[in-house]
């Protein structure tokens, strides 16, 4: 009971610490999701207002106008206002997420692994950030669906570089920023007038705010510890397998030095090629057959038509003598349809529609029809 009662406090406590924290958005007068226009023209009315110039004398002022300025650093750039709206002013000054500044310069966004202030300050493990996930598209021809296949294929990938094992340097050191003195943050001050210096603390340009700096480039990454390189992979295509299916590469996608690798997800789209006049429709085919008026009228007639079975490779349709076929009719060939997905051996159905051709302009051919009617 007592510890209970003792985590409720300290748990009070540490809420009231993060609610009083600056509210930067509060502080400029803008909503959480303003835009940079927005943040600007806040700021501008606001710096104006409670300028020391305009405010001689007046500490109150003169805070306000830090606390504006201070706000506007964050929210207008992009990478510390991310941190800010994750973990708040604290994770400004104590420099949350600069794993993230990893990510500049290479294959796109990376995300945080998770996490919120309780969190951390309740001792629960993060996590490294992690890559976001990347997709590509394949065409697959209508026949690989139905027999299966094994595909090969590349794709460009960002991955650490296993010639300076990631460390971007090519003899395998890291030296301090002498530019931060490697706090990864350096101090700038500003002269307001009036003997009035306001000091704002930044993350380094230097060194991006790793606190390090590398002398000897590896000439391969070109001192980043990963590029973009060129990966193989495989996948089957399990018969029957739907279109738009998404084969997923777990932990395959893109990465470098402190990021966990996203995944690679491959979007199996049908080809328009090669489908040898079928469509698919789920588990079942369809195509269309034109006949002559005469073979509709007359039947006695044969086809074989290809198909996409490796071992029974041709369909045949066909009709007897006077056994006639109406225009638009449909005729259904059962278990001659897609390879139903992890079936027992079962399939879909094949639907043939015929079309009939009426040859209005030969009144030769219609004449000697009638006769023969």
């Amino acid at each position: 009971m007592r510890s209970a009662i003792a985590l409720f406090f300290l748990f009070s406590t540490f809420l009231s610490v993060v609610l009083s924290e600056s509210d930067y958005y509060k502080i400029l007068g803008v909503d959480r999701n303003a835009d940079e226009k927005e943040i600007k023209r806040a700021y501008r009315e606001l710096s104006k207002k409670f300028h020391p110039d305009k405010n001689p004398g007046d500490e109150e002022a003169q805070n306000k106008y830090m606390d504006i300025t201070n706000a506007y650093d964050v929210l207008m750039d992009s990478e510390k206002r991310s941190v800010y709206d994750r973990y708040g002013e604290d994770g400004i000054k104590g420099g949350a997420g600069n794993g993230g500044g990893q990510g500049r310069g290479g294959g796109g966004g990376f995300r945080h692994g998770g996490g919120d202030p309780f969190s951390s300050f309740f001792g629960f493990n993060q996590g490294p950030p992690r890559a976001q996930d990347v997709s590509s598209e394949i065409q697959v021809d209508l026949a690989d669906f139905f027999n299966g296949k094994d595909i090969d294929f590349n794709i460009s990938l960002r991955d650490n570089c296993d010639k300076c094992k990631g460390t971007g340097s090519s003899d395998g050191l890291k030296h301090p920023c002498d530019s931060c003195g490697g706090r990864g943050r350096v101090i700038q001050r500003f002269n307001m007038g009036n003997g009035m210096i306001q000091k704002i603390e930044t993350t380094c340009p230097k060194c991006q705010g790793s606190g390090q700096v590398i002398k000897n480039k590896c000439k391969t990454c070109r001192g980043e510890g990963a590029y973009d390189q060129i990966k193989n992979f495989n996948l089957h295509v399990n018969p029957g397998t739907p279109r738009n299916h998404i084969e997923k590469f777990h932990g395959k996608g893109p990465t470098q030095p402190g990021i966990i690798a996203g995944d690679l997800n491959i979007i199996l789209k049908e080809s328009p090629n090669s489908n040898l006049g079928y469509r698919r429709s789920g588990n079942n085919l369809y195509r269309t057959e034109v006949l002559s008026l005469k073979e509709a009228l007359f039947g006695d007639w044969e086809r074989k038509i290809r198909f996409f079975d490796e071992y029974n490779p041709t369909i045949t349709i066909k009709r007897n003598k006077f056994q006639s076929v109406s225009d638009g009719e449909i005729e259904v060939i059962k278990g001659k349809g897609m390879p139903i997905l992890n079936g027992n051996d079962e399939y879909g159905n094949l639907y043939i529609e015929y079309v009939v051709i009426f040859p209005v302009a030969n009144k030769k051919l219609l004449q000697s029809l009638h006769d023969e009617l």
